[in-house]
């Protein structure tokens, strides 16, 4: 089969800015022999005008589905099941592996098209590590998201945290969440100033730096990197936790002593929660606000069962417990593409880190691409019962 034909789709997910490809990578594609068409697209963080200008042929967005069959459809986040069968190869993030709500419709319409997917979370190399990720971006978003949240409820703010936006560049955002952190400070001075004593009795005790404390759980890898440079640069307390600290088991009481928990950790296997909504009644928690960049609501091995919804960029908080007398509120952060937040930067990242194997879908049979059509096949035969 032809195999250089590749096709960049429009996302069609609310509020998706990035891309598999920035037009820099593409101009290198190209001059490798691929043909690369790109859809326009109002919402991509990089102009139409930039892929023409490295001699992509533009077509309108969601013409993929009239593409020629040897094209390679790429993107991003999911397709709806509802626009399949799908009768192409694919390459995105679908979602579908750790048996999240619709997996098998998706998987059944790959199978109804007798299309193919290449799920990018699951390009790995031979020794099964991931070629390419947008974790350092989702964890350094979603530690911003978790502050900012904390000083909404500072400020007495419901809901804690507005609609979100994205931000020009992670400078942008570092220099964002230093502003109100100070703004909090400030107030707290003057109420101490002017009463002798902090009035808000329902808001969490806070370290000796008048900042909230913050535990990252799977610290060590890219989206825990990611999370503890953000929380470093705006000078919160941190606390990092990974596979040792987390090796007994939990509910961790260590939960409750923080004002932020972020969740960082890729989880594919059976593990005891790290908390639950029991253990988060208790009335030691000082633990206000959740960040769950690993977001995975709906998957058997979720570790933070305590919700079932993901948040959106449009209302990107849940609260999932009111304040009580001894304990502040408990809200919840958790979307699941929180690098278009940083839309530009993350894009350029992942991209230059998918730019050697992208290369490589002339040979899809090898590497990490015939990897990934393993796990698809023997995923989409357990979806259809066989």
């Amino acid at each position: 089969m032809n195999n250089s034909l590749l096709w960049l789709r429009a996302e069609s997910k609310a509020f998706e800015e990035r891309t598999l490809m920035t037009p820099a990578v593409t101009r290198k594609l190209l001059k490798a022999g691929f043909e690369v068409v790109v859809e326009r697209s109002v919402a991509r963080i990089f102009d139409d005008q930039e892929y023409q200008d490295v001699g992509c042929r533009l077509v309108p967005e969601g013409s993929w589905q009239a593409a020629p069959a040897h094209a390679i459809i790429l993107g991003l986040k999911e397709l709806d099941p509802i626009v399949g069968p799908f009768t192409r190869r694919h390459v995105h993030f679908a979602h579908v592996y750790k048996h999240q709500n619709g997996w098998q419709d998706t998987l059944n319409a790959f199978a109804r098209g007798k299309g193919t997917l290449y799920d990018l979370e699951y390009l790995v190399d031979d020794e099964g590590r991931r070629v390419a990720a947008f974790g350092y971006w989702a964890g350094f978003v979603g530690a911003a998201t978790a502050v900012l949240a904390w000083v909404g409820q500072q400020q007495g703010r419901q809901p804690s945290l507005p609609a979100l936006q994205a931000w020009p560049d992670k400078t942008a955002l570092v220099e964002e969440v230093r502003k109100q952190l100070a703004l909090v400070a400030k107030s707290a001075d003057l109420k101490t100033s002017s009463s002798g004593q902090h009035d808000n009795a329902a808001a969490p005790e806070t370290s000796a730096s008048g900042l909230p404390t913050a535990l990252v759980i799977g610290a060590l890898g890219r989206c825990g990197r990611g999370a503890c440079e953000l929380l470093q640069a705006c000078n919160v307390p941190l606390t990092r936790w990974d596979q040792a600290e987390t090796a007994a088991g939990g509910p961790f009481e260590a939960v409750l002593e923080h004002e932020l928990l972020v969740n960082c950790v890729f989880v594919n296997s059976p593990n005891p929660p790290f908390t639950t909504t029991e253990q988060l009644q208790s009335s030691q928690r000082r633990l206000s606000v959740i960040a769950d960049v690993s977001c995975d609501p709906t998957g058997e091995f979720n570790p933070l069962p305590v919700y079932q919804d993901c948040t959106t960029m449009d209302d990107p908080v849940a609260r999932l417990m009111p304040a009580g007398p001894d304990t502040p509120a408990l809200d919840l952060v958790a979307i699941d593409h929180l690098p278009s937040l940083l839309p530009r930067e993350s894009s350029e990242d992942f991209s230059t880190q998918m730019l050697p194997h992208l290369l490589g879908l002339n040979k899809p049979e090898e590497g990490v691409w015939a990897r990934a059509e393993a796990v698809f096949t023997r995923y989409r035969d357990l979806a259809s019962g066989k």
